[in-house]
């Protein structure tokens, strides 16, 4: 990567690319945890609200750094923290492999949640600075490959985690010391890209907003409205890819392999709708994506619970990529209400992403043992209607490529 140039206005595509990949490794062990839950619930003897709990940690220490560190790092960059929160995970993984009892998982994905969130506002900040004039297929390369590593979870459980039990996470330490190894490199053309601005006395990288000029309350509103958005979405997605398996094996009597590859599906397809996502709204506007997110899914969310099992995997792929389409346009379009403030504004979106996902996986997990799976199923099926909030948003103008 050392030959790798990068100039205002053409992408850098190897470092898209890697940084992706790094992506993928990252969120492939994060989501161990939720995929482990089927195996703690039976092997441990844990509670839903247990369960709960342990996503709660893991996604609220995240989430609660991820700002900090985005904002931290808009005012001194910080290139080699990329491989060192990816450490840090493996540390929380082996200790997640090891673990025996209930608080030694806890303080396992303490570890974990801390090596996220170092790791995804610089990983944004690197691919903003490897985008040139696209920005959102280089936010969707980005966040595809978490959401590869985040839908891998249920094929983990059902085909690794079933199969070997709690030990057969190990498999997975592999890929982070390859992860390691990626980080490494990308770290270093990151070094290279700073010390040649400074050296040519560049001004500071600003993204150029396609947003009409706002003032301070509108943007503050829209930000409020962008959270609202991902509030849903993130609770509603956490619901499906931790706790719907249950309902499945409750209500129409499944397996759990078959249950995990209904996950996968919806998370798969989910992954397919980020990546157009991204490059869709490069051409037909944020705000357009963010609302095509919305105007199919929010129906089909409320009738998932009563259809018959026929219908699930259909509903599923569906609801999985246009729930997920508008996740990279979030960020970006966050990143261009502040343009000032790229790693702050990366920080803030996803790591209240991760944020409601810890709340969520508590409340449900509260849910589930009080007043039963059905009916927490239909409860959750309501919430995407919160999502029409995204016809108030300020609408941007289409860029166009320089």
């Amino acid at each position: 990567m050392s030959e790798i140039k990068s100039t205002p206005n053409n992408p850098v595509y190897p470092i898209m690319i890697a940084i992706g990949v790094a992506h993928l490794i990252n969120d492939t062990m994060q989501s161990v945890v939720p995929a482990m839950f089927p195996l703690l619930e039976r092997d441990l003897g844990l509670t839903f609200t247990q369960l709960g709990m342990i996503s709660f940690v893991l996604n609220m220490f995240s989430s609660t750094l991820q700002p900090v560190v985005g904002f931290i790092s808009d005012k001194k960059p910080m290139p080699y923290a990329l491989p060192l929160g990816m450490m840090s995970s493996f540390v929380g993984l082996l200790m997640l492999v090891l673990a025996k009892d209930y608080w030694l998982i806890l303080i396992s994905v303490l570890f974990l949640g801390f090596g996220s969130a170092i790791f995804h506002p610089e990983g944004s900040r690197v691919s903003f600075m490897a985008a040139g004039n696209k920005r959102g297929l280089a936010q969707s390369i980005y966040q595809v490959g978490g959401n590869s590593g985040q839908a891998l979870a249920p094929l983990i459980s059902a085909f690794i985690l079933d199969v070997y039990g709690q030990h057969g996470a190990a498999i997975i330490l592999l890929l982070t010391t390859i992860g390691i190894g990626i980080l490494l490199k990308i770290s270093r053309w990151y070094y290279r890209q700073l010390m040649a601005e400074k050296s040519e006395k560049k001004k500071k990288r600003i993204l150029i907003s396609s947003l009409p000029p706002l003032t301070k309350k509108q943007i503050g509103i829209a930000l409020a409205l962008l959270m609202m958005i991902i509030f849903a979405r993130s609770f509603y997605t956490t619901n499906i890819t931790s706790f719907y398996v249950f309902y499945l094996m409750d209500h129409y009597d499944v397996t759990l392999k078959l249950g995990q590859v209904f996950i996968f599906i919806f998370m798969a397809f989910g992954v397919v709708g980020t990546f157009f996502g991204g490059s869709l709204s490069d051409r037909i506007g944020r705000k357009n994506v963010i609302l095509l997110s919305v105007v199919v899914p929010v129906p089909l969310c409320l009738i998932l619970p009563y259809v018959p099992i026929w219908l699930v995997p259909v509903l599923l792929i569906v609801i999985g990529t246009l729930i997920m389409i508008s996740f990279s346009v979030t960020v970006v379009y966050a990143q261009e209400l502040v343009p000032s403030k790229i790693g702050t504004m990366a920080g803030l979106t996803t790591g209240f992403a991760f944020g409601m996902g810890a709340i969520g996986s508590v409340v449900i997990g509260i849910l589930l043992d009080s007043i039963g799976i059905e009916t927490t199923m239909q409860i959750i099926s309501v919430l995407p209607i919160l999502l029409v909030v995204a016809f108030f948003l300020p609408k941007d103008q289409v860029e166009k490529a320089v």
